[in-house]
């Protein structure tokens, strides 16, 4: 399933077929590929992600969407699994990245458990740099399980070498804002709060903002952090 555009001078095509479900959204004049991976509980067209994606368009970013596999299967025949384990993820991520040729910079990012994938693949920079990806966007990192702070991920954010952009929540349960200032992390790692945030950046009534304010403003990031990436280059 695909929307595809037509897009100036920058086509994005798939080498063979991909057996899993992806969409790729095109934008005319795009600063770069955005390849986006799902969270451990929604899959890619979830409104979530849907709205995250026309964030990303309106900033001229290309969006690549796909499912990890056990999302399939649970679409499928409605039983509701738990996430491959990470080697099949990251494997499965890595195929999507094989499969579709662009000259664009691309962009691998993820929201939560996707973000986590894509920051553990940053840490292989043969692969990146065969396939142009300049850096890496965590939209909600999971820094520990939900009330599991002793059983840190820190190892993808220490090995990167790629820049990391961590969109999070100042309240998230899986890495708020006064846990994650002790930890010990790459300097490639770019860290935006958002105020009363939780793993969503959704904030609380009380705090004067909403959603829809912070997943823009996570996107106005998302761009900034691309067009510091393309200057660079």
């Amino acid at each position: 399933m695909s929307h595809n555009k037509t897009i100036d001078n920058h086509e994005i095509n798939a080498v063979t077929p991909v057996n899993i479900s992806h969409e790729l959204c095109e934008v005319k004049n795009a600063k770069a590929l955005v390849i986006f991976a799902h969270g451990a509980g929604a899959d890619m067209n979830h409104h979530y992600i849907e709205d995250l994606v026309e964030e990303m368009h309106s900033q001229q970013l290309s969006v690549l969407r796909f499912n990890f596999p056990y999302m399939d299967k649970r679409k499928l025949d409605g039983k509701r699994r738990p996430p491959d384990r990470m080697p099949k993820l990251v494997n499965c991520y890595k195929s999507i990245i094989a499969n579709f040729k662009t000259d664009l910079p691309i962009i691998i990012a993820g929201k939560s458990m996707g973000g986590r994938v894509a920051a553990t693949l940053a840490g292989d920079k043969p692969l990146m740099d065969a396939h142009n990806i300049k850096g890496v966007i965590c939209l909600g990192y999971p820094f520990h399980p939900v009330k599991k702070p002793e059983k840190l991920r820190l190892a993808p954010l220490q090995e990167t070498q790629l820049p990391v952009l961590i969109l999070q929540g100042e309240r998230d349960a899986l890495g708020s804002e006064i846990e994650i200032n002790d930890y010990e992390i790459s300097s490639r790692c770019q860290l935006h709060f958002f105020n009363d945030g939780d793993h969503d950046l959704k904030p609380r009534v009380k705090s004067g903002q909403t959603l829809a304010q912070h997943k823009r403003a996570a996107v106005f990031g998302m761009r900034s952090f691309i067009d510091e990436i393309n200057n660079d280059c």
